[in-house]
């Protein structure tokens, strides 16, 4: 399966409206939504019936068997996460503030406490003609890129489509690694601000290690047009390809606020997401197919990153 990651800087450049799209104008039948913490593409896709919940399982958190405990405080002193808690005289773990690194295991004298999987979050399975894979991770839970992983395997072990598309979370934390793993190209959609620039070329930078083609739109270009130029000069300058640029338009988020998209939105717009669609994703189809020539050329290829 190859597949191509939607990406942002920061948050509120109109990622998920721009992946959303994609998935209508490439007629997908794969995608996922790997933004675990914010998931938010079920909204907008009209996602297809949920088929099944699966609990996700980070890190192992601690629990004190209070028949076996001696009262010692060792685990409470030697947690540097503070996450033992001494009511009168019963020891509790905060699960919230464990960080499952088994300390307190190791200096329990009594062995009253062992290591637990513990429930950090789901991953939901939609599926009819179309396969739709998102996850919701517990708040305050750590491993997020490994629930993005798990993400991405499920969708690709319950389809055979040759072609995926991921909504992605914004910045550049664990959970971007993990969606850029393996994925054919990454679109990055920036906003024309200060800000939206300088995440920009962050998120450039952290997918460039990777080694995998990259593509660059703006999103409300008109809104600041010395910034759009100034993306586009960088875009030129790292040797970037810059698919094209898309208008504000109000209409768009009150059609996004009753769950439609931005093609739904008659006028410039919907004309311009087409028109930069179809420009990715011939980009897309061109870069897989290049990497398939390779591939049969000179067998696979470890890319670098």
């Amino acid at each position: 399966m190859k597949t191509l990651a939607v990406l942002s800087g920061k948050g509120g450049t109109g990622k998920t409206t721009v992946a959303n799209a994609l998935i209508r104008l490439a007629g997908a039948k794969a995608y996922a939504d790997c933004d675990v913490e914010t998931p938010n593409l079920h909204l907008l896709s009209g996602a297809p019936p949920l088929r099944e919940v699966f609990d996700y399982h980070g890190m192992d958190k601690a629990f004190i068997d209070d028949s076996l405990c001696t009262r010692c405080g060792l685990c409470e002193k030697h947690c540097r996460f503070h996450a033992v808690k001494r009511e009168k005289r019963v020891y509790l773990i905060d699960s919230a503030a464990c960080e499952g690194c088994g300390v307190c295991e190791y200096v329990c004298p009594a062995d009253a406490i062992t290591m637990r999987p513990s429930k950090d979050g789901e991953v939901c399975l939609h599926q009819n003609k179309d396969t739709f894979v998102t996850a919701r991770l517990r708040p305050g839970a750590a491993t997020s890129g490994l629930l993005v992983t798990d993400v991405k395997e499920r969708l690709e072990t319950r389809t055979k489509e040759p072609m995926a598309i991921l909504d992605g979370p914004a910045g550049i934390g664990c959970p971007v690694i993990a969606t850029l793993a393996r994925v054919a190209m990454a679109l990055l959609v920036a906003e024309p601000s200060v800000s939206g620039i300088g995440d920009l070329k962050r998120m450039a930078a952290t997918a460039q290690g990777f080694g995998i083609p990259l593509a660059i739109i703006v999103n409300k270009h008109d809104m600041n047009a010395s910034r759009t130029r100034e993306i586009r000069r960088y875009a030129n300058e790292e040797g970037l390809f810059f698919a094209g640029m898309i208008p504000y338009d109000k209409r768009v988020v009150e059609a996004l606020d009753k769950g439609g998209s931005i093609l739904d939105v008659p006028g410039k717009t919907s004309r311009a997401v087409r028109k930069v669609g179809g420009t990715v994703l011939r980009e897309f189809d061109k870069e897989t197919k290049m990497d398939e020539s390779t591939t049969k050329k000179h067998g696979p290829q470890r890319k670098e990153g």
